[in-house]
């Protein structure tokens, strides 16, 4: 028991590594203060269940869960493409909230509060990722790539151009660069890993309901990013790890499960702040925030 407990633990931290590493391509490498990374998360794992549930193999699942929240973020970079700091977020909180109604609202689709149970779990070259162990191998594959390729995105040109955007816009406009295509594209790709990542909780979970993906749901993604520090790829990994751990001692306290949601939400409170004011940039942040 102990060891499924561990297994679901890291199970959890893994998804948790793909949907923040998309987030801190967009907020930390860019500069885009993006609110709608749940959204992105919720049409993946949606598409996701959907999908299997009609008895579609997974890497088309997947691949849809992926491809479908990227397409999204192109519409909403083309929309919000002159706003900056606060009315961008501002902005893309508003679609994360209307995805979280349509969730919610469209019952013929998404089945409303009721949710979608019984999705199946994973069949891929011949492998039944039915246990967890075999799931815990096939989310750490994908956090790894995952790593891997954002990391050779910001190491490339086109990531030194992202870091430019974010620490002066009207500078890197002058040097020549499209900064509104560079936009778009960091939207895109970090969507496109917060659809994967909801992909795999949906089957992971085999069953998704529209309370997953509020914005609460988003502020444990927000505080890892901010945590670990921004442009940091090793400290998004290494606040992951501690945001999800940090709220497990609740559970053996005996509390009743009400208290437990407000008291996790009250460590992360106290922890960001905590962090804000003794490591203004996080464990391994290069950029201040401002």
């Amino acid at each position: 028991m102990i060891d499924g407990y561990f297994i679901h633990l890291l199970i959890i931290i893994t998804i948790y590594v793909i949907l923040a590493l998309g987030l801190q391509l967009s907020v930390g490498f860019t500069g885009l203060l993006n609110l709608g990374h749940i959204a992105f998360y919720a049409i993946g794992a949606y598409s996701s269940a959907l999908l299997a549930k009609a008895g579609l193999p997974f890497w088309f699942c997947i691949a849809v869960a992926g491809i479908l929240p990227a397409m999204f973020a192109y519409f909403l970079s083309v929309a919000t493409n002159k706003l900056k700091g606060d009315y961008l977020a501002l902005t893309t909180l508003a679609f994360s909230f209307v995805v979280y109604a349509l969730a919610l609202n469209w019952a013929k689709l998404t089945n409303g509060s009721l949710g979608i149970p019984g999705i199946p779990r994973p069949q891929f070259f011949g492998i039944d990722f039915s246990s967890n162990s075999n799931f815990l191998i096939l989310s750490l594959v994908i956090a790894v790539v995952t790593y891997f390729i954002i990391r050779m995105i910001t190491l490339s040109p086109f990531g030194k151009t992202l870091e430019a955007i974010r620490d002066d816009e009207i500078a890197a406009k002058t040097l020549g660069k499209n900064t509104a295509l560079a936009k778009s594209v960091s939207l895109i790709t970090s969507s496109l890993f917060a659809g994967i990542a909801g992909s795999l909780f949906a089957y992971y979970l085999t069953y998704i309901d529209p309370s997953s993906f509020t914005f609460s749901n988003l502020i444990p993604i927000l505080v890892i990013v901010i945590v670990g520090g921004l442009a940091s790829l090793p400290g998004t990994i290494f606040a992951t790890i501690i945001i999800v751990l940090l709220p497990e001692p609740l559970r053996f306290l005996g509390l009743p499960s009400s208290l437990i949601g407000p008291g996790r939400q009250m460590l992360y409170a106290l922890f960001l702040l905590l962090i804000l004011l003794y490591k203004p940039k996080g464990f391994y942040g290069k950029v201040d925030l401002e």
